[in-house]
């Protein structure tokens, strides 16, 4: 592990043709900061450069010590894309991913010179990268898949020790479990977040998020039955009783997701914003 100075990154190598740039944007959201991953070393593919932060792009040009070839960004929100535009800028490499779709909370700086499809391919130095499309968390989510490792990185669809915001109408509940589930199905030997430390245990991880939001999914059924007619903002405190008030905001958006997810399974429905159980 090195260290860049208080104010940049921390380079960790997580396998041969593998390391990863921790940028300097920890938060409550973010964590420790966003994970950039670094792959190859005659070239160089750089994923999620996170916000534009000049020493962050600094350090990974220093620590890619070759020619990035491309930019890949697992999905636009602002703590994971801003920067791909600038890297590209001054490396000349190619920008690689999905669209901004509309809504807040969107990238629109990202603009991606190749649009990667679902079982897309990239070689890399000799590595291959299999592009995964993961929707839910985001419309166009994507994790990557290092074939020979067997490692998935996963961007937001999977964080360690966390969850993540489903925030409609862009994020969607039924969407991300699907994804999930998909994930798990291709028994990754290691999970590599967009936050927090290497996840060896993707069995595990990827249980425990499932049984959460089913979890989470029950108590909002249950709340809507014992609470009819009331909007999602007001049923935050029946279903998050375990959250801080200061968080309601970012609460109400997973909720509307699970509400949302209900009505498309023919359970709940609202009008003029209020539910009700079918």
């Amino acid at each position: 592990m090195t260290a860049f100075g208080p104010e940049m990154a921390v380079l960790t190598q997580l396998a041969p043709g593998v390391q990863r740039l921790v940028a300097p944007n920890p938060s409550m959201m973010t964590g420790p900061g966003t994970n950039t991953y670094l792959f190859g070393n005659n070239e160089v593919a750089v994923l999620d450069p996170g916000p534009v932060i000049d020493n962050h792009l600094n350090a990974i040009q220093e620590v890619a010590g070759a020619r990035i070839r491309w930019v890949i960004v697992t999905h636009t929100h602002p703590d994971h894309s801003p920067a791909a535009a600038e890297l590209a800028r001054q490396t000349g490499a190619e920008l690689l991913g999905r669209t901004a779709p509309e809504g807040e909370h969107q990238d629109r700086t990202f603009k991606p010179d190749r649009v990667l499809e679902d079982g897309d391919r990239l070689l890399v130095d000799g590595a291959e990268i299999e592009v995964i499309h993961t929707p839910g968390h985001a419309s166009n989510h994507i994790c990557l898949r290092h074939v020979e490792l067997n490692w998935i990185f996963t961007g937001d669809h999977v964080i360690d020790g966390s969850t993540v915001v489903i925030n409609p109408p862009d994020g969607n509940m039924k969407h991300y479990l699907e994804s999930l589930a998909r994930v798990q199905d291709l028994r990754p030997a290691a999970l590599a977040p967009g936050h927090g430390e290497l996840i060896r245990d993707a069995d595990r991880a990827i249980d425990w998020i499932i049984d959460h939001r089913l979890e989470r999914e029950a108590k909002v059924a249950a709340a809507l039955k014992a609470n009819p007619g009331l909007t999602s903002m007001e049923l935050v405190p029946h279903v998050y009783k375990d959250v801080d008030k200061k968080l309601y905001g970012w609460a109400e958006r997973s909720l509307l997701a699970h509400l949302l997810k209900l009505e498309d399974d023919g359970t709940a429905s609202h009008k003029d914003g209020r539910w009700i159980r079918v």
